[in-house]
């Protein structure tokens, strides 16, 4: 506890003592304490991140070709789902897809879906696909190295 130095009534402070106690609470012992805290966190976070030099090697593998006729699935931004240009219903996927590829379960299936779908809806169609044995599932996007 601090102690306030001053005279009371009398020359004396109350209770016969010299210094009056006070009780007020005395932060500069607390900010110095904030702000070793707060050194020592931007000194350690840096070293808490792990940065790890992988030098990859590089592919000299030509890019496989692309089927003469793939078989392209299609979310719309309203999450109507779209089977080369035709617009299906989700629940007839599967017997669309069959007819599409022959029967062929292995064969790659390319999944384009517009911005303005969430990655959730994505995911469910990728499930469905899943569930109707398509395993080769290939994401596509738009080329950008213009």
């Amino acid at each position: 506890m601090g102690a306030k130095l001053g005279q009371a009534i009398g020359g004396r402070a109350r209770g016969g003592d010299d210094l009056v106690e006070s009780h007020e609470i005395n932060v500069t012992p607390f900010i110095d304490v904030m702000l070793v805290l707060l050194i020592i966190f931007m000194v350690a976070a840096p070293l808490a991140t792990v940065d790890l030099g992988v030098d990859l090697p590089a592919s000299a593998v030509e890019p496989s070709p692309r089927p003469d006729k793939p078989v392209f699935v299609t979310v719309k931004p309203d999450l109507s789902v779209a089977v080369g240009e035709d617009v299906i219903a989700r629940d007839v996927l599967t017997s669309t897809l069959d007819s599409a590829t022959h029967g062929k379960k292995d064969e790659r299936i390319y999944l384009r879906a517009d911005k303005a779908v969430s990655y959730g809806d994505l995911m469910e169609v990728m499930n469905l696909l899943r569930n109707a044995g398509y395993l080769k599932i290939a994401l596509v996007g738009l080329d950008g190295r213009s």
